[in-house]
């Protein structure tokens, strides 16, 4: 009975040391294993953010970058017109208006030296006799009606100016004389607009000065008064100028040519070119055009 009594006791008292190791360790596995899983799913959890923080701050991080790429490749601002040379003022004018000004290979230093002083611009039409320097005496207004371009006097004189206009060609409108010649030299080539296939064929006066190319488009060819257009009308007021212009617009005679299409307005610079009406002496024969211009926007040029 005594050794029933221990395996009794045995049986029913403390469980051996092993087993309890094992539930211990199982135990502590399985903490372990959980642990892990929680780790796993946390760090996952942080990629996941981390990654959509990065999406989201992508654009900000390479705003700056991108900034700086636009800046590099910012073409430099544009030059005023005064600071363009005369090829790049010819360019522009040719693309703004659709236009080839004939090339002309004019050395005004040589002109002043050698040929005459007063000579400052250089006048040219197409398919006319008119392809002259302008002049203009320092003292005498009427001095090349009666002087040629050598000193010598008498006819056919000289294309000149008056001392009523600068010579930059920024007046509102700039007047230009010359002879009508009976061998069709001088302004006799004026009288070419009478007709009107020839008006509408030659539409340019080209000037040409040492600083660039001045392009009239021509609006008018007509007989006026010999009215001295820059004594005899106020035009250096936009007021007066657009007063004068209304007046030119009422013009009416059966050899006159007009391109009344293009609107022009106080805004605008002319040039005049002004000879003697055939066998009119009370009368002058007049071609006008208006200077184009390459301004802010070339679409406000072709406007007007």
């Amino acid at each position: 009975m005594s050794t029933d009594g221990r395996e009794n006791k045995g049986a029913g008292g403390k469980r051996p040391a092993w087993i309890i190791g094992m539930v211990v360790c199982l135990a502590g596995a399985a903490a372990a294993i959980f642990c892990l899983v929680r780790a796993g799913m946390a760090s996952r959890r942080e990629e996941e953010l981390f990654s959509q923080l990065s999406e989201e701050t992508v654009p900000n991080q390479t705003e700056p970058e991108n900034q700086s790429q636009e800046a590099a490749i910012t073409p430099a601002p544009e030059k005023s017109w005064e600071e363009l040379s005369l090829e790049e003022k010819n360019r522009k004018l040719e693309e703004a208006f659709g236009i080839e000004i004939p090339d002309k290979d004019l050395d005004f230093t040589s002109l002043k030296m050698e040929v005459n002083p007063d000579i400052y611009a250089w006048i040219y039409i197409p398919d006319s006799s008119i392809d002259y320097p302008i002049l203009r005496h320092p003292e005498d207004n009427s001095y090349y009606l009666n002087y040629n371009i050598d000193g010598t006097k008498g006819l056919p004189g000289c294309i000149y100016t008056e001392d009523y206009n600068t010579t930059d060609f920024t007046d509102n409108n700039t007047v230009v004389y010359g002879h009508n010649m009976k061998n069709g030299t001088m302004f006799a080539g004026l009288h070419n607009y009478e007709d009107t296939e020839f008006f509408q064929m030659h539409p340019y006066i080209y000037i040409y000065t040492p600083e660039e190319v001045f392009v009239y488009r021509v609006f008018g060819a007509y007989e006026f008064s010999n009215i001295h257009l820059l004594a005899g009308y106020e035009t250096k007021t936009e007021e007066g100028f657009g007063e004068y212009l209304e007046e030119v617009k009422e013009v009416r005679s059966m050899n006159s040519n007009f391109d009344r299409v293009e609107e022009i307005t106080e805004k605008d610079r002319i040039l005049t070119l002004s000879t003697c009406a055939s066998n009119k002496p009370d009368r002058r024969y007049l071609v006008q055009g208006v200077q184009l211009r390459v301004t802010d926007s070339a679409e406000d040029q072709n406007e007007n």
